[in-house]
This record gives C-alpha cells, structure tokens and sequence, in this order.
C-alpha cells in the first residue's frame, strides 16, 4: 500500500520533469530557428544568437511564472483541503471525535512507554564514558571480601582503576531531630572514576582511607539543602555521625545518584579505610566497581579476572569461586528491562489496535461518500486531487489525535513517575522532553498517513459512472469488506495477545498473594531504632536501654505485644554465618554450611505470630550468664535432623579449624519456628536461626521494633515513638511503616505489571468490540436490500440473525485463533515476570478467548438484532 503511493508520487514527479524538459526542449529549438532566419538576413552568428536570445527572455519569464502559478496554486489548493477537511470532519463530529480519541490512546500510551524505555534502557548513565564502567560480584550478585578487593586490584592490568564501596547507615546527632542517613563508605578511586565533578569543595584524598584519617564526608546536594540551607560556607564544618565528629570536604550537584539502586538512596559519603579487614577472606561486604582499561573488552576483563581468581582460589581454597564482571548498566537496569519491553509491545498492540479502528471507519466514511467522490471525478478532479483531499483529513485526525496524546502521555508519565515501583531504577529520569514530544507528533503523523492511505486510495478509484447510477451499490465492494474485516480481525489477534498477557500477570498476581509469609503482618508496626548517636551505645548499655524501651513500648494502650530483630523480613539485608554441627566432620573450605542469623528478643515471635513447632521460643531466662541457645527455622531442621528431633542438638558459629575445642561456643536448639520469608518474596525457604540478644549484645548498632497493635497500626506511631524517646532522646527513629506496607511493596512490581497489561487490554478489548461492531453495523446498512430480498422470500428473522451473527463471530474466531498462536509467543518473552503459572497456561488462554467471544457476540448482536427489523417491502421500494 505504501509502496504503490511511493511509486505514485515518484511518477508524477518523473512527469513534471518529463514536461519541464520538453518545454526547454522547446524553447531551445525555438532559439535555433529564430537565429537561423537572423543569420540568412545576413547578421553574423554570435550577433543573431544573442538577439534570438533577447527576444526570447520573454519565454523564459513565462516560464517562471508558470512555475510561480503552479507552487501557489498547490499551496491554495492544500489550503482548501484543510478547511475542506475540517468542514467534514466537524459535520460528522461523532466520527471525528471516536477517531481522534482511538489516536490518542494509542500515541498516549506509546509515548509514556518510550520515554520510560528511552529514560531507563537506552540513555547512558550520567557518568563519564559510562559503557566502559563495570560491577565485580561475587557468584553473580553478591559482594565481596575485603582481602579479595586488595588482590583484584593488585593482579589486574586490565582495569583503569578500581574501587570498593560498602553499604552505611550512621546517625545524624547534634541537630533539632537526630536522623538515621543512608551512605556509602567508598575508597578515593570512586568519584573520580564516575567523571562528575563536585559542586563545592573536594572528593576524598588517597591518605584518607588510612585508619584514623577517614572522618570525612561528601554530601548529596538534598542533604545540604535540607540540613544545612544551601550554605555555600559549610565546607570544613563537622558533623557528628554514630557520635564521632565528621569534616565536610564537598557537595556533589543536584541529581547525582551512584547506581546501581541499593546505592542510590546515598546521601552522604564517606572515605573507606580497611585497615586489619584488608586481610579478611570472610564477611563479604565491599562492592567492587571499576573502569576497563584503554582498548581492554569486557570479554578480556573476564578472562583476566577468571585466571586471577583461580590463581588465588588455590593459594586460599573456598574464597575466590564464580567471580563476574558484568557491566554497570546492566547491573543498574537489567532487572527491569524484560518488564519493560513487554510494557512496550503491549502498547504498540494498542497503538496498533487504534490504528486499525481508525483505518476501517475511514474506509466505511469513503465508502460513504462515494456519490459525493462521484460527482467531483465527474467535474474534472483526478485521482491525485482526490488523494490529496482524503489524506488531508487523515493528516487533520492525526494531528489532534497526536496533541490530545501528548497531553495524555504528559499526565501519563507523571502519574508513572509518582505511582511506579519504588524499586525501579531512573524511574524519576522520565519526564516529556522534546524527543518524547518528537516521537509522538512523528507517531501518530506517520499512522495517519499510512492508515489513512488505504482509505483515500479507495475512494480515488471509486467509478464515477457507476457510483452516479440510480441506487448503485459499488462503493461496497469485496475488496473493501475484505479490507476491514482483516483489520477487524487483526484487532481481535491483537486484543486476545494483550488479554492473555493480562491474565497471566493477574494469576502472577494472585499466585504472590497466597504465598504464607510465614507470619501474620496485619496490625504490626515497625521501625528502625538506633543507639549509634547515643551514650547507650557504649557497650553494656544497649542491653539494657532496649529493656527498658520494650517495657515503655508494651505500656502505650494500643499496644499488645513488642519485640526486637536486627533484621526484618522483606528488609533487603541478609546477615549470613557459617555453622559447624556437633558430631559432623569439619567441611573444607567454602563448603561449610551457612544461615541466616537474627538477634531478636523475647516477644518477637508472639508480635509477628510465627508459630513454633516445636520447643519454645526466645525467653526472659536467656541471658548472658545462662547456657547459650538457638531457635532454628523448620527448613533447617528437616535438612540437617529429617529423621530427629532437633530440640536439643548443638551447632556453633566458630570454626573448629581455629578455635580450641574447650573454647566453642555451642548452640543449644531450643524451638523450631515456621518457615518465613526473608529478602525475596518467592524466593524457597533457606536456613535461617534466631539468636537471644542478650547473649549476642553489641552486635550491630541498631534493632528493628516491631509492635501489634489493637487497631490499625499507623495512627500508633507517634506514641510509640514517645515512648521511645522517654528512655533515651538521642536515639533515632528510622524507617517507620507497617508490615503489610512492607510486604506491599515486596509485591509492587507485579502489581504495576499486572495493572498495566490489565488497562492495555482493557482498551485493546474495548477498540476491538468498537471495530466489530461498527463494520457489521455497516455491513448491515449496505445489505439492507439483501436481507429485504431474502425476507421477501421467506428467510425468517431467526435465519437472518444467525447469518449476520454467523459472520461477526467469524471474524471474531479468525483474529482469537491468530492471537492465541500470537500470546504463546508473547508470554514465553515475559516469562521471567511470572510466578506460580507457566507462560502458555491454557486456563488463562481459554479464559481470555471465551472473554474476547463473549464481548464479540455482544458486539455483533445490536446490528443482527437491527438487520432483523428490515421491513422488505420498504428495502425493495428503496432499492
């Protein structure tokens, strides 16, 4: 269709090449023979080709002014199709406004998606040469130990530099409201390594990560405005964090963020000094960024780093496994993207959709105005003035479809911005920016033209001979039912695709929902409370300071019960520690078993309702003095004792390749404890222990309160937070949100997926049964003296209804047989996005094709219910 308007347009242009050469042809010939006469009167022949010359610069200006004539002519003439168009359009203002809204749906929610995808996958970080910068993780994800950093760097050529950060949450004090601040402590090559310079003052010196020098800090551009005005003059002022005095060295500029997201939330960064941990092959806590050296590949980096890691895994066996370089983009952005890609599809289905509803009303509209194109062929308009005409009043649907579209995607993408997944990195990047802009006018500019383009071909060929005889029926020809009902059915593969997407997110979603936390979190309000900045943090002291604090705590009349953990489920942090089990040999290294620990204390299980199944849990009685104990979690039991009673068994968390038998610390198992969740809701259940925090005391430097509560939770918060601050003032209060809150959010992203696909396929299912009901409504119309005839001969109004039902439900069979061939394809690309149902689950695909046949016989049903109302003896005397 496109290519024969091509071929069109270039063989008009050939004539008028054609006709311009001719007329010079001309001309010159002209020349000739006036020259000739002249030199036969006996004038010399430069002298006569200069006179024939002069006398013929009329024909030249002649020419000129045919030109002039024929450019204005076409600029009047576009001028009266426009205002011809828009007379029409505004006549029949029902269509005009389905199509223009159809449009802009479509663009509206192709441009949300492709500034979102443009914004998030395609735009470099904000960093310097940022394609050459790269992660170091450890066995894919993890970060890694301090004496493994100081090798890497050492050993590898093929990185320009390379530097270590660690995750930070000290206490702001000394000010009106002590806050707790989210930092990195990083080495001196980080900085400089992004490329983006400070806004005030330095970055950190190399002398500064040696113990002892590091108490200085770069502030976030928020941070300053917030805590401190703006005030140009805070460089060398101190700060106390976690009760030391800090320098502040520089400010970086406003929307710097270091990826990838668990960094983003910095807003304080301070100088990393290793110091005895250099040595250290455990306690993995450094992430490892760095920049690939001049002319080095990733693929070189990788191998370089797998030879060095082999190199040391043999010098310190179980330290140095499945190290991987991965690119710093990748890392920040490829978590999100197949999510995002399937979001982009499924709007260019919509786009699509839009598109083809807009085509086939323009193809009924012309069909319609068959007489009126008969007449203007008839008076001397050719196909190419036709032509011209239809497809100005496509490029007038267009245009107000794009505007109205782009307000739509303006709306759209602040509604993405504010409501999207917290966790969606650069999601605050998005923004209605020109290329935004430039994309949807190009967009929906391009679709009117080119579906706009069979429609105004149609027409231009309609014969005007028999489209002026009395009752002619030609406008309706097969190759036209043809066209709409394959646009018709193109909707319906399109819609079906969407509606299947929709369901399986929907199942996801549900499939999320039944998962058991572990632990009943309705009317349980948590917190984050840290003694860093306070006296109490000296040790000793914390002990009892959160006693105390729990008794204030359990005394607000809301309150039911109180407890404390160090770590929260959902919370995003996993501490993990070795254990070697009584009466088992001593594993080699990096083969030990390993669990996640929390320190809690007594009344966290009743708080959070995790059942024991055996034994008892964390009690009063275990103190410091008394015999140390442990409660296990149920996967722990039935993997390490499946055929034993675990309560009673001993393990410890020292390594009995190092410490002295006599000096274990051994683990009494007291309780059994149900399976929860820990850092990922669908990830399977893993070891986890619990430990009493009075035989673990000084172990971190804050704890996370959690209280149920005997009405909602939230308007509990500020007594509690008294309560709190009526032990100890200097203390911070962190983090304050409600355990259902937190396991929302754990389920965010599903339920933003889910919602999308959910809306795009209700448009989609909307345009769809707007498509097939306007075609067979016109379908109908056109056969009016058809349906007379066969009722004059007598057809009953049964039979006539089936047929016309009959034809609608073909379509509608043809575009869910292509689309349920279309979603299989679909839903194995959104795989990774689903959870708890397989990509091609027939339930859902029969669902959504009984759905799409149920609002297609709707469709079909009001135009066979009019066709059977024809009275025959009027649709004969009609016709």
């Amino acid at each position: 269709m496109v290519l024969s308007r091509l071929t069109s347009l270039l063989r008009n242009l050939l004539d008028q090449q054609r006709q311009e050469r001719e007329l010079d042809r001309e001309v010159r010939t002209y020349e000739l023979l006036l020259a000739d006469e002249k030199i036969r009167a006996g004038m010399s022949p430069c002298e006569a080709h200069r006179q024939a010359r002069l006398e013929l610069g009329g024909v030249e200006q002649v020419k000129e002014q045919v030109r002039e004539m024929r450019a204005g002519h076409l600029l009047e003439t576009l001028w009266q199709d426009l205002r011809f168009g828009l007379r029409m359009l505004r006549k029949n203002l029902a269509f005009t406004l389905l199509a223009v809204l159809a449009l802009a749906l479509g663009v509206g929610a192709s441009s949300v998606m492709f500034s979102a995808v443009d914004s998030i996958l395609l735009r470099p970080l904000p960093y310097r040469s940022a394609d050459r910068l790269v992660v170091i993780l450890n066995h894919g994800r993890g970060p890694i130990a301090p004496a493994n950093y100081v090798d890497w760097k050492a050993q590898s050529k093929s990185f320009e530099t390379m530097g270590a950060a660690e995750y930070w949450t000290p206490d702001l004090t000394g000010v009106d409201r002590p806050s707790r601040l989210w930092a990195l402590r990083m080495t001196s090559d980080i900085l400089p390594m992004l490329g983006v310079p400070a806004m005030l003052g330095r970055f950190f010196a190399k002398e500064e990560e040696q113990g002892g020098h590091e108490y200085e800090v770069v502030l976030s551009y928020g941070l300053w405005q917030r805590q401190f005005g703006g005030d140009s003059g805070v460089l060398g002022r101190q700060i106390s964090l976690d009760g030391r005095s800090y320098a502040i060295v520089g400010v970086m500029p406003a929307g710097f963020k270091f990826a990838p997201f668990w960094a983003t939330k910095a807003e304080l960064w301070a100088p990393l000094a290793l110091g005895p941990r250099a040595t250290q092959r455990g306690g993995n806590s450094l992430r490892i960024f760095a920049r690939l050296a001049p002319g080095v590949g990733l693929a070189d980096a990788r191998a370089e780093l797998a030879t060095t890691t082999a190199r040391l895994e043999q010098q310190y066996p179980g330290t140095n496994r499945d190290a991987q370089v991965v690119p710093l983009k990748e890392k920040v952005v490829g978590r999100i993207r197949p999510a995002l890609l399937t979001m982009q599809l499924a709007v260019a289905f919509v786009l699509l959709i839009a598109c083809a509803n807009v085509a086939h009303m323009l193809l009924a509209r012309g069909a319609a105005r068959a007489g009126e194109v008969a007449v203007r062929s008839a008076l001397g308009a050719g196909r190419l003035r036709l032509l011209q005409q239809f497809l100005a009043e496509s490029l007038i649907l267009a245009t107000a479809g794009g505007i109205l579209g782009l307000l739509l995607a303006a709306g759209g993408i602040r509604a993405l911005v504010v409501f999207g997944p917290a966790d969606v990195p650069r999601v605050d990047n998005v923004s209605l920016d020109w290329r935004v802009t430039l994309f949807t006018l190009s967009v929906s500019t391009l679709t009117g033209v080119i579906f706009g383009l069979a429609p105004a071909r149609r027409a231009a060929r309609i014969d005007p001979a028999e489209s002026l005889k009395e009752g002619g029926r030609s406008g309706d020809s097969t190759a036209r039912h043809r066209t709409r009902s394959l646009l018709v059915v193109t909707e319906f593969a399109l819609a079906l695709m969407l509606l299947a997407g929709a369901g399986l997110m929907l199942r996801t979603l549900l499939a999320l929902q039944a998962i058991d936390p572990g632990f009943d979190p309705h009317n349980v309000l948590t917190m984050v409370v840290s003694t860093s900045g306070s006296l109490v943090s000296a040790p000793g002291h914390s002990d009892g300071f959160y006693h105390e604090m729990l008794d204030q705590v359990r005394a607000v009349p809301s309150v039911v019960s109180a407890g404390l953990t160090n770590h929260l489920p959902l919370a995003g942090d996993i501490w993990g520690y070795p254990f070697w089990i009584e009466g088992q040999s001593i594993p080699a290294p990096g083969d030990e078993p390993d669990a996640a620990y929390r320190l809690v204390f007594p009344g966290y299980f009743k708080t959070m309702a995790m059942p024991i199944l055996r034994g008892r849990p964390i009690e009063d009685s275990d103190t410091a003095t008394a015999p140390h104990v442990v409660v296990i979690n149920e996967y722990l039991a039935r993997r390490y004792w499946p055929d034993q009673d675990p309560i009673g068994k001993r393990f410890t968390l020292d390594n009995p390749a190092k410490v002295a038998a006599k000096k274990l610390n051994w683990l009494t198992v007291v309780g059994v404890v149900k399976n929860a969740v820990r850092s990922d809701w669908t990830a399977l259940p893993e070891e986890e222990i619990f430990l009493p925090y009075s035989q673990n005391a000084g172990v971190g430097p804050y704890m996370t309160l959690v209280a149920r509560t005997s009405i909602d939770a939230s308007p509990s918060a500020e007594p509690i937070e008294n309560a709190i601050w009526s032990v100890d003032r200097d203390v911070t209060i962190s983090e304050v949100q409600t355990m259902s809150a937190v396991i929302a959010r754990a389920n965010s992203q599903a339920r933003f997926d889910a919602a999308l696909l959910a809306t795009f396929a209700a448009v989609a299912l909307v345009m769809s049964a707007v498509g097939i009901y306007g075609v067979m409504t016109y379908a109908v119309a056109r056969r009016r003296h058809e349906i007379g005839v066969r009722m004059a001969l007598g057809a009953s109004r049964a039979n006539v209804l089936a047929n016309i039902l009959r034809e609608g439900m073909a379509l509608a069979l043809a575009g869910s047989v292509s689309g349920i061939l279309g979603g299989l394809i679909l839903s194995r690309l959104m795989a990774t996005l689903l959870y708890g149902v397989r990509p091609g689950d027939p339930l859902t695909f029969g669902g959504a094709a009984a759905l799409l046949a149920i609002v297609a016989l709707a469709a079909c049903y009001v135009p066979a219910r009019d066709a059977t109302h024809v009275d025959p003896v009027v649709a004969l005397r009609h016709e």
